[in-house]
């Protein structure tokens, strides 16, 4: 996966649908998430579209899974989990994950309808987080 500072870059060389068709590319790069996962207890709360997240790994290298059933939704889930994949819990628990994402200025770029659950993905990530460095 792509890190979240080279996303940005292309990101900022391109206009409208170039920006969507980015979006839908990383996506489709995020690793597969089996459908056993994508569950109640992994699905994102007050998404347009089905989002599931799903925390891998330890606390020292904590790896996400991640799926939506639209496009670019899981083009903005694949932004949240590269702003915070393969990196230590406590880290990612203390993230301010909302600031790195501000240079794509998502809700100016994208409707209301598919970013508003971006906060709410950006919750249960850290808490995910939080769960696993506490227990370590």
């Amino acid at each position: 996966m792509r890190t979240l500072y080279d996303i940005q870059e292309e990101y900022e060389f391109l206009e409208g649908d170039e920006r969507y068709r980015l979006l839908i590319e990383l996506g489709r790069e995020l690793d597969p998430m089996p459908d056993a996962l994508k569950t109640d207890a992994t699905l994102v709360r007050g998404c347009s579209a089905s989002v599931w997240v799903y925390p891998t790994g330890d606390d020292e290298k904590l790896h996400f899974l991640a799926d939506s059933n639209a496009a670019i939704t899981k083009g903005i889930v694949a932004l949240v989990i590269a702003a915070v994949q393969d990196q230590p819990a406590e880290t990612i628990a203390r993230m301010d994950i909302a600031e790195a994402l501000a240079p794509f200025d998502l809700k100016n770029q994208l409707s209301s309808n598919r970013t508003q659950g971006v906060p709410n993905m950006i919750a249960l990530v850290r808490e995910h987080a939080a769960r696993i460095a506490a227990s370590a």
